[in-house]
């Protein structure tokens, strides 16, 4: 099916959201991803038209919603030239990134950079749906003005949901600058078994998180997760 740009935005530096009609019929669940394929680009490189992207937007939001940094590929070079109203295909929704249904098992979602994506629209599926998980969120970036979504996200927080924004190399934020490690979610997850875990970002953050679950004592049943490549 295809669908049309409405407009483009800048969520973070170098960092730009990009909003699409949702055609009809079109069903997701938050978290999922879909496949993005250009039509008939002026350019093209060896990974061919299409990307993957998580639809960061929930399902009950009237737009489809992606966000990507802003590489020096084709793709990201085209997709950032297209006037509003351009068509592409889209294919999906795919991938099992959703939040499990037993409300009584937490949530840990573990986000490092463009990864939040998934995070954003489980957050804001949740709060439209009241549902009752209990959801913390760590969000790894090198700086603030790096990190997508930071202001919605802090405004969401409620009895449910938390987040720990942690930025690794921000002299100036006084807030948490530690890596995600056992340590740091041990001062927030009161027993670091009882959660389901969701992790996404770059493959080698995503590495170093599987490892460090599996050495809490994490079962891979208890752990979802997606890399995140520059395209």
């Amino acid at each position: 099916m295809e669908i049309a740009l409405r407009r483009r935005e800048p969520v973070a530096e170098g960092t730009y959201a990009f909003h699409f009609d949702k055609p009809a019929g079109f069903v997701h669940q938050a978290g999922q991803n879909a496949i993005f394929s250009l039509i008939d680009p002026k350019e093209n490189d060896a990974a061919g038209p299409s990307r993957p992207f998580t639809i960061a937007s929930a399902p009950h939001e009237r737009d489809l919603m992606i966000a990507t940094r802003m590489r020096d590929s084709a793709f990201k070079r085209t997709l950032a030239a297209l006037p509003i109203g351009a068509r592409l295909r889209i294919d999906g929704p795919a991938g099992i990134m959703v939040l499990h249904e037993d409300e009584s098992r937490p949530a840990v979602f573990l986000a490092g950079g463009i990864g939040i994506t998934p995070f954003l629209a489980m957050a804001r599926d949740a709060a439209a749906r009241l549902l009752r998980h209990q959801i913390v969120l760590f969000y790894s970036n090198r700086r603030p003005q790096d990190a997508a979504f930071l202001t919605e996200l802090k405004h969401m927080q409620n009895r449910n949901f938390r987040l720990v924004a942690t930025m690794t190399e921000a002299p100036e934020w006084t807030g948490e600058k530690r890596f995600i490690s056992r340590e740091l979610l041990a001062e927030h997850v009161p027993d670091l078994r009882a959660p389901i875990y969701y992790f996404a970002g770059p493959p080698a953050m995503t590495m170093a998180m599987q490892g460090m679950l599996t050495d809490i004592g994490v079962s891979e049943e208890d752990m979802r997760s997606e890399e995140f490549y520059g395209y």
